[in-house]
């Protein structure tokens, strides 16, 4: 069994990494051999994450996952067969037994930060919970969630603050704002450079941005780096304009240490 605690002790950074959204076993195992292979090569700690899924869709149309338990299934081979941890949101109470059944940490999605009986009932579990803060949220105010959890189990992710319309930007005080509170923190550097329905009725990005910012990110001090990835984000089901393509991993990887020794 894997020891998450060990990989969320603040000694080394970690990254969490996968596609958004679980489309098929086929890109789970490629994404999750790829990061397995950088794990061990770069003698990084890696947790596998892909939503089974994505409650928080602007679109009727938009694809929001193959369900919970088609979902689930393919994560638990995943951590099977590769060996990593594994990291999934949950958008509703009920959805929590089952997850934590299969996962080793329970994300609460930024929209729903503020849901308490979210957090409390997914830290009751026993397992890490990684909690988004809320684009509509100060940094200080997740002090003041976190709390709700108890377990102390938590991780908090900053993820961009809403800018205007169609529009995020990062405050990286943030980071340091959070780390004051005593938890784990990680920086999601693809939704950080999300433009929310920026293609009208689907969101698009600025991946061009990513390696940058988790630069940045990794300079100021985080413990983990959030990435979404797929092997070709262009025809991906969900967040195709944000996600880092898997080809560039490495390059962000081998970028983000040197940052990290230097320090």
């Amino acid at each position: 069994m894997i020891n998450v605690d060990k990989i969320i002790d603040g000694k080394a950074l970690f990254l969490i990494a996968g596609p958004c959204v679980i489309e098929s076993e086929e890109i789970c195992f490629k994404v999750a051999d790829r990061l397995k292979e950088l794990s061990e090569k770069y003698d990084l700690p890696v947790i596998f994450k892909s939503s089974y899924a994505k409650a928080n869709r602007l679109s009727a149309d938009s694809f929001a996952g193959r369900g919970i338990e088609y979902g689930l299934t393919i994560l638990q081979k995943v951590g099977h067969k590769f060996n990593l941890p594994l990291l999934t949101d949950v958008h509703e109470t009920i959805e929590i037994p089952p997850a934590a059944q299969v996962v080793d940490i329970l994300q609460i999605p930024a929209f729903l930060c503020r849901q308490t009986e979210l957090v409390r009932q997914a830290a009751a579990t026993g397992k890490w919970i990684n909690i988004k803060k809320g684009q509509f949220l100060a940094p200080e105010d997740m002090e003041k969630i976190a709390a709700k959890a108890k377990s102390g189990k938590v991780m908090l992710t900053e993820r961009g603050s809403s800018f205007g319309y169609h529009n995020l930007v990062v405050d990286f005080r943030s980071l340091l704002i959070m780390k004051k509170f005593g938890y784990p923190i990680v920086f999601d550097a693809t939704h950080s450079l999300q433009l929310p329905s920026g293609g009208g009725h689907v969101s698009t990005g600025q991946p061009e941005f990513v390696i940058p910012f988790a630069r940045a990110a990794v300079a100021v001090g985080i413990d983990g780096l959030f990435v979404e990835t797929h092997p070709e984000p262009a025809k991906a089901l969900s967040d195709s304009g944000a996600m880092l393509p898997l080809s560039n991993l490495e390059t962000l990887i081998q970028e983000i240490l040197k940052i990290r020794e230097s320090k």
